[in-house]
């Protein structure tokens, strides 16, 4: 199991490995538009754990740039394993 833990409450919310983590970020209060990776609208930022997460789609590399890791779209990320911490 992997974890996805926001930072505005704590909450920690346990996922399979190489889960979407854009339904766990849905419900604890992160917005949601298009969830195509183009409006930015469910930008997060990566506190720690980035390695834990899927690499950026070449969506996320087009809205915020090449080598930006510590942004990512919550529609567009599953997390890999162990744990990963976001606010928004």
């Amino acid at each position: 199991m992997a974890k996805l833990i926001f930072d505005h409450n704590g909450e920690e919310i346990e996922l399979d490995e190489d889960s979407p983590i854009a339904e766990a970020c849905e419900e604890a209060g992160v917005p949601f538009a298009c969830t195509e990776g183009v409006c930015g609208t469910c930008v997060i930022e990566i506190k720690s754990g980035k390695e834990n997460l899927s690499p950026p789609t070449q969506e996320e590399e087009d809205f915020l740039g090449e080598g930006c890791r510590d942004e990512r779209l919550a529609c567009q990320c599953r997390i890999k394993n162990g744990n990963v911490r976001v606010s928004f």
